[in-house]
């Protein structure tokens, strides 16, 4: 009879845990994502699903292409922020693709949503641009994967710079950054239509923007600094299950558990002066950190036979990987240009195998 008692208990906790958010609390595992020049499209990932399931991580960003009518391959990923509405037929064989890639433990793989084109101004014709947003969750969605990478660099155009926008000085900062912070509502809230309860991972947060504007003084003058409205607008749409990842770009060159501790403080608390909802923005946000490993490579070179002349040697990265995977809230991804993780031939290129090791040693560490 105690024992039916205690289990009777037991059922009951586990029942009440399911609905009441935080009875039960279990940190996310900490997981490492690929993000480099060897990102792979949905064909590749198909065929070679074996092969990356084979690295240290836990998955990558992946891009869309789709076919044009001359035949020739074009890229949704760098297209999507532009004047043209994609179909869901141009990328049905892009998701076909995604679907059939048979991984089992790689599967935390993010679609990447860039802001390019990036020709349509903030007050201009925004249906384009959301109809692929909602396009891309869904696909991410249906490929079984958490979310998007949303890349907001500016590659092609200077979209977050105010000074550079259309009609800076007729409407004034104030207008822009009220109606950037109304598409930055509209982008998530298509991202949720296609995807309920997505993750949206950002290259950059409000660190990047608090760091070019004197910590907040200048936003108007900011390479960035309309990206604050935005993400203002993003964590405001925010509802459910979904949650905004800062990538933070600036640790890529990170090689000292100080600069790792900074860094934590200057994404989860520094930036609060120029958030519009700190007690939102803690709620919806997530922390992470990028590392580069061929850091600086273009002056020091990139040495795969004496790797410890590299920037980043095999035990840094482990060093630093620990540090980043112990502070992260669940993400760390490792970015590169010059080596390969994975290539068409099936195996790495340029890449001594002390790196992979590295960070399997890390995510241990990381655990301790």
């Amino acid at each position: 009879m105690k024992t039916a008692s205690l289990w009777l208990a037991t059922l009951f906790a586990l029942a009440w845990a399911a609905v009441l958010p935080g009875a039960v609390s279990r940190p996310p595992q900490k997981r490492l994502i690929e993000f480099g020049w060897d990102e792979p499209d949905t064909a590749f990932m198909r065929r070679h699903a074996a092969e990356m399931e084979q690295t240290p991580f836990d998955g990558c960003v992946f891009h869309l292409n789709y076919m044009k009518p001359d035949g020739s391959q074009g890229s949704f990923t760098w297209e999507c922020w532009g004047a043209r509405a994609f179909t869901r037929a141009e990328l049905e064989p892009a998701l076909a693709d995604l679907r059939a890639a048979p991984f089992r433990r790689f599967r935390h793989n993010f679609l990447r949503f860039n802001t390019t084109p990036g020709d349509v101004d903030w007050f201009g014709d925004f249906g384009p641009i959301l109809a692929n947003a909602e396009l891309a969750a869904r696909i991410a969605r249906q490929g079984r994967c958490p979310g998007i990478l949303f890349d907001i660099e500016q590659y092609n155009a200077p979209l977050f710079r105010f000074q550079a926008q259309r009609d800076a000085e007729r409407r004034g900062w104030d207008a822009y950054a009220a109606q950037v912070r109304r598409r930055g509502r509209e982008v998530m809230d298509a991202f949720q239509k296609g995807f309920p309860g997505l993750r949206v991972f950002l290259t950059f947060g409000y660190s990047l923007p608090w760091v070019q504007s004197q910590q907040g003084r200048a936003l108007d003058r900011a390479d960035y600094g309309l990206l604050a409205p935005f993400l203002d607008g993003m964590v405001e749409a925010a509802r459910g299950r979904s949650r905004l990842i800062e990538g933070f770009e600036l640790a890529y060159g990170y090689r000292t558990v100080e600069e790792f501790d900074r860094g934590s403080r200057l994404m989860r608390q520094d930036v609060l002066p120029i958030v519009a909802d700190p007690a939102r923005f803690r709620k919806v946000f997530s922390f992470g950190f990028g590392l580069w490993l061929d850091h600086d490579w273009r002056r020091r070179g990139w040495n795969e036979t004496d790797p410890a002349r590299n920037y980043r040697t095999p035990e840094g990265l482990e060093e630093c990987a620990r540090w980043a995977l112990q502070r992260a809230d669940e993400y760390v991804w490792i970015y590169s240009e010059t080596p390969r993780w994975w290539t068409e031939e099936g195996r790495p290129a340029k890449l001594p195998a002390a790196y992979a090791e590295a960070l399997r040693r890390a995510r241990e560490g990381a655990r301790q």
